[in-house]
């Protein structure tokens, strides 16, 4: 069976994510170490790593993730943010690192006008620069595949493609699927046909084994629209069928599998539990 999750607050301490995670019957969590949307924070604490260490052991949680900065552009032709972002990343390595997590979601950046061969020639050598910083880590970073808002990379296949054929890091990566962006990016999931068509060309240019963890978010906007805004399981233009596949698709068994949904509807009412409950309904868990 697949393992269910969702990103989680660690508001009053990062450990209460993982008590929150522990109540939903979760089995995997993802989080932000820091503020997504600032550049510092302050170093984690021995008492604060200590803490969040000791009840993750507690728990049956696997495959403990982070997501990086929303802030971190690795594809941008501006020096000075470019060195930012690359000095950031490493922060939200180390950060990782010392939380024992197994993963680090990044987004591959924007290139912002200056064409897509340029961005990616800068993502590339942005990480194979944070790896170098971060020898001997065991954290996996796991590049994300995006809608393609605006000049974002990584929503063609082919992009995270040619990330991992020239980075020299490439074996100390993974790729995190996010069925919301590749549906808005043009890769169609709703039918059993489009599913196996999608899947077989992730496999054929980048290859399966290095899909590591999925977020899973239905999408607000139509196929191919381009635009990022997730929806609850089913409720959006995916639809159940296509989770139904995923969800029991011997291929993914064993995968994290994230929600990034709305937290509440209009009422207020808690549709993180909702959208858990209709996943493992889908995989025959409850």
């Amino acid at each position: 069976m697949p393992l269910f999750g969702a990103q989680l607050s660690v508001a009053g301490g990062l450990q209460n994510a993982i008590h929150e995670a522990v109540e939903r019957k979760c089995e995997t969590l993802q989080i932000f170490t820091k503020n997504a949307n600032i550049w510092e924070a302050d170093p984690l604490s021995e008492d604060a790593v200590r803490t969040f260490r000791c009840a993750a052991t507690a728990s049956t949680l696997q495959y403990l993730t982070a997501h990086d900065s929303y802030l971190i552009n690795l594809a941008s032709p501006d020096d000075a943010l470019y060195t930012r972002s690359i000095a950031a990343l490493a922060v939200e390595m180390e950060r990782a690192e010392a939380l024992g997590l197994s993963y680090l979601v990044m987004h591959p950046g924007a290139h912002v006008g200056s064409g897509e061969e340029t961005g990616l020639t800068r993502v590339v050598s942005g990480l194979e620069e944070v790896h170098a910083r971060c020898r001997g880590f065991e954290v996996r970073m796991l590049v994300e595949t995006t809608a393609g808002q605006g000049s974002s990379l990584g929503w063609r296949f082919e992009h995270l493609a040619t990330i991992f054929q020239r980075s020299n890091c490439s074996d100390r990566m993974g790729v995190c699927f996010d069925t919301c962006h590749v549906f808005a990016a043009g890769y169609a999931l709703a039918e059993e046909s489009d599913y196996t068509a999608t899947f077989q060309q992730f496999d054929n240019l980048i290859g399966l084994s290095r899909l590591n963890l999925f977020h899973v978010n239905d999408s607000v906007k139509p196929l191919g629209s381009r635009v990022d805004r997730h929806a609850g399981i089913g409720l959006g233009e995916i639809g159940l069928d296509a989770f139904r596949r995923l969800v029991t698709d011997p291929r993914f068994q064993n995968h994290p599998m994230i929600l990034e949904t709305p937290k509440e509807d209009d009422s207020g009412r808690d549709m993180d539990g909702e959208n858990l409950e209709v996943l493992r309904g889908l995989a025959g868990k409850r």
